[in-house]
């Protein structure tokens, strides 16, 4: 199939497996590892590491030296083709109905409503999550077997000469064009580009599915049979007419000579869109309207994200509580893998559907799973599960989710991590909402994705061998410090950086395996650090003096240490006229080794101050040589900060360290469209009021109403973290896609809106700060940095991440 190269002793080896992560605990002596290469990233770095867990199958564009008796290799050109090229050549083993989406908003939610309407008469295999990528497509497509008879597979671009390669694979008989919008628009060099790429997904398909739209027209493969709808144009094969009833919509549906009305529970528009999305492909398929209105009304808001949230008793929560089959179970327990916080694993699981399999095959697959990511308990839920209880090694059933909760007290939880994963016929937000720990309603989220797209997108303008250092002190910027801590572990960044001991203890004491770099440590931390292995800053003779006298009397050799030099911040730091001093007493010394020298530039942010910051990086060249010369060392040399890495790339030196970039935050505004938002900062509607002309809101009457006025009450205020600067018709929050700005002063725990022109009610989302406001934005009005703005979020906020 791959046109490889066989290098191998073993070529008798039954493939159950295909990965491309070498961290995922499923990898084992009947895995085929694809080893990528990316622009941050290569996985041929990690063969050895993976030989040693027992892969012993892969394939590589080059065998690492030394490696090529110890395993089977197939070599290739270019692995990522030929990942492509095996998921091709599987597609075309099987011949039924496969549906491909394509757009720029709606392909997963049309996917996962398509799967739930299309289950009760079909075998479905979908892209589990978002897999919709150049990796992602191959990944979903390879997972097929011969009990599917019908195929949903989504495919993401972001730029030309992409969707060429997922046609491929996919090779889709009915096409479905979602909502095209700006998303990915700086890949293309217009709207009609982007368009043009992708509707190539759709070049050998059947029939093709869309909104009716001359701009897309004028791009179709005129070979290509459309079955248009549209809401507008009146020719188009179906047209619909929308009425709003309290929170549904009716969808009143003319298809040639024949009108029916379909029911379903959404009023906003990208939800009515995708709907009727999912109703055009139940009418090619030939559904009755009754089945079609029936099953219609029945669809439900999708949850893409995996969300992390503190449980009860000293638990860690994974809610997947939405979607139970084999794929999407193997991504959550790698999942789980990264971001347990407690070595315990637990899994409460429910029948799995649509898996392709027997329920013989299946639930020995999952049992093999289930061991391999050394889960020490299962809890399964459901009829079916209940019968193969015997193949977990330590497992509980339960009929149904009732019967689970009305035993909820006899069972034990806590100091765990748990994935709570099942279909959503199973209602498993109950179980959620058992085990949850009780917080009040605002919360801060955090996109674990787009810290992964941040990191990255750093990563990508190191040299090859250039370290990376992430500043996780302030409790991660505000938006939390263990997770993120774990997730960077598991990305494999070199060094973690806390301003504090206690920052760096915390860390280690959740089980933070990473070095840890303490900023600014206090003398008496000193034993504290050295008793958790945190590695101090040392930027004075007299804290060098104060540390050597404890490592003297703990009788240590060779502990790390890093030495700050002061080449014109002025903040902490050894100045030149130190230097001999400093290179006398560490002579003398054997207890401690210099791990590293650094320093800390004053104004990489600002290019008018370009010459100072040149100085700066002269004077370290100069301090850090002679340092490493009289002592004859060779340490880590360290001086970029985020802004740094983009302006002066030049003086990478060993090592750079990142921190508020990482976050989505740049001083640059070429720079800021490339990152992505991490923290959202939401609440909701507690009260909504009318008020006359004349009456007040808030303490001391700062706004008084000049005429009838909405005003809506969102539980959030100073003790939260809010500015009192942000009141009085400066800052603004966001609800239901509208501005609504805040009257009158911040209280300590709620803050008021004016809601005249915003159709809204009482518990509805409020955009506190995120993609609008952002907070470059609120800082700038604050006339204030965004550093500021995140880390002023309070304790008490709960924090809740989530992967898309």
């Amino acid at each position: 199939m791959l046109h490889a190269k066989w290098l191998g002793n073993h070529p008798n080896v039954l493939i159950e497996n295909i990965s491309i992560d070498s961290r995922s605990l499923q990898n084992g002596a009947q895995t085929l590892f694809f080893t990528l290469v990316g622009p941050n990233n290569d996985a041929h770095f990690y063969i050895e590491e993976l030989i040693a867990k027992g892969v012993s199958n892969f394939v590589v564009d080059h065998i690492p030296i030394g490696l090529e008796p110890k395993a089977n290799f197939l070599v290739v050109k270019n692995t990522l083709d030929s990942l492509q090229q095996f998921a091709a050549y599987h597609r075309n083993l099987f011949d039924f109905p496969i549906i491909g989406i394509t757009g720029s908003n709606g392909k997963t939610i049309v996917k996962e409503w398509l799967n739930f309407l299309l289950s009760p008469d079909y075998n479905i295999i979908r892209s589990p999550k978002s897999y919709n990528s150049q990796v992602g497509v191959p990944l979903s497509v390879l997972a097929i077997n011969e009990k599917h008879n019908l195929g949903i597979f989504e495919a993401g671009i972001s730029t030309i000469n992409e969707m060429e390669k997922l046609e491929t694979i996919i090779k889709p008989t009915i096409g479905i064009l979602t909502n095209i919008g700006s998303a990915h628009d700086e890949g293309f060099a217009n709207i009609g580009e982007k368009i043009k790429q992708k509707v190539l997904l759709f070049q050998n398909a059947k029939v093709l599915i869309y909104n009716k739209n001359k701009t897309v027209a004028a791009f179709l493969n005129p070979g290509v049979k459309s079955f248009s709808w549209s809401c507008k144009d009146e020719s188009a094969d179906v047209f619909i007419v929308k009425k709003s009833i309290l929170d549904k919509t009716i969808l009143k549906v003319r298809q040639k000579n024949d009108h029916f009305d379909i029911k379903i529970p959404f009023q906003d528009d990208a939800a009515i869109e995708n709907a009727i999305q999912c109703m055009m492909v139940l009418l090619y398929f030939g559904y009755d309207y009754q089945t079609i209105e029936s099953r219609m009304e029945l669809l439900f808001p999708v949850e893409m994200r995996l969300k992390v949230k503190n449980g009860i008793n000293h638990t860690t929560l994974i809610d997947d509580s939405y979607s139970s089959d084999f794929q999407s179970l193997k991504i959550a327990l790698d999942f789980l893998e990264s971001q347990k916080l407690y070595k315990k694993k637990t899994v409460i699981l429910s029948d799995i559907f649509q898996s392709g399999l027997s329920n013989e095959e299946l639930y020995s697959k999952v049992s093999q799973l289930i061991i391999s990511n050394k889960i020490a308990r299962v809890i399964g839920i459901g009829e079916t599960i209940s019968q193969f209880k015997t193949k977990f090694l330590n497992c509980l059933t339960f009929k149904d989710t009732e019967d689970f909760l009305s035993h909820f007290d006899q069972l034990s939880f806590g100091t765990e991590t748990i994935l709570i994963k099942g279909a959503r016929t199973f209602h498993f937000e109950k179980i959620v909402a058992a085990l949850e720990e009780k917080t009040h309603e605002t919360v801060l989220e955090i996109n674990l994705n787009a810290i992964s797209h941040n990191l990255n997108f750093y990563k990508s303008k190191l040299k090859k061998k250039t370290k990376m250092m992430v500043m996780v002190k302030a409790f991660g910027y505000g938006n939390g410090g263990f997770e993120i801590a774990k997730l960077l572990e598991h990305h494999n960044v070199d060094y973690l950086g806390v301003a504090f001991a206690d920052e760096g203890i915390s860390l280690k004491n959740d089980g933070i395996q990473l070095p840890i770099m303490v900023l600014n440590p206090e003398t008496t931390s000193f034993s504290a650090i050295i008793q958790h292995q945190l590695e101090p800053e040392i930027y004075s003779l007299k804290g060098l003096r104060a540390f050597l006298k404890i490592a003297v009397q703990k009788k240590l050799t060779n502990f790390p240490i890093h030495i700050k030099l002061d080449t014109g911040m002025h903040r902490l730091g050894f100045e030149e006229e130190n230097l001999d001093e400093l290179i006398s007493i560490l002579k003398d010394s054997k207890s401690v080794v210099v791990k590293s020298i650094l320093s800390h530039l004053a104004t990489s942010d600002n290019l008018q101050h370009h010459d100072f910051t040149i100085s700066q990086i002269n004077l370290f060249e100069k301090l850090s040589s002679k340092l490493m010369r009289d002592l004859n060392i060779e340490p880590i040399r360290h001086l970029l900060n985020t802004s740094g890495i983009s302006n002066f790339p030049k003086a990478q030196y060993d090592m750079v360290r990142l921190g508020i970039g990482l976050y989505g935050i740049s001083n640059n505004p070429d720079e800021q469209p490339q990152l992505e938002n991490v923290g959202t900062l939401k609440s909701i509607i507690s009260q909504i009021r009318k008020i006359d002309a004349g009456e007040s809101v808030g303490y001391g009457r700062r706004f008084i109403a000049k005429k009838t006025t909405v005003v809506a009450t969102i539980p959030i205020g100073y003790a939260d973290g809010i500015s009192r600067h942000w009141g009085n018709g400066v800052g603004f929050v966001t609800i239901n896609h509208a501005k609504a700005f805040i009257l009158g002063s911040v209280c300590m725990d709620m803050l008021m809106v004016d809601v005249t022109e915003i159709s809204c009610k009482e518990g509805d989302a409020v955009i506190v700060f995120g993609e609008s406001p952002t907070v470059v934005y609120m800082a700038e009005q604050l006339q204030t940095i965004p550093y500021e703005i995140l880390t002023s979020i309070s304790q008490r906020v709960k924090r809740m991440f989530y992967r898309e």
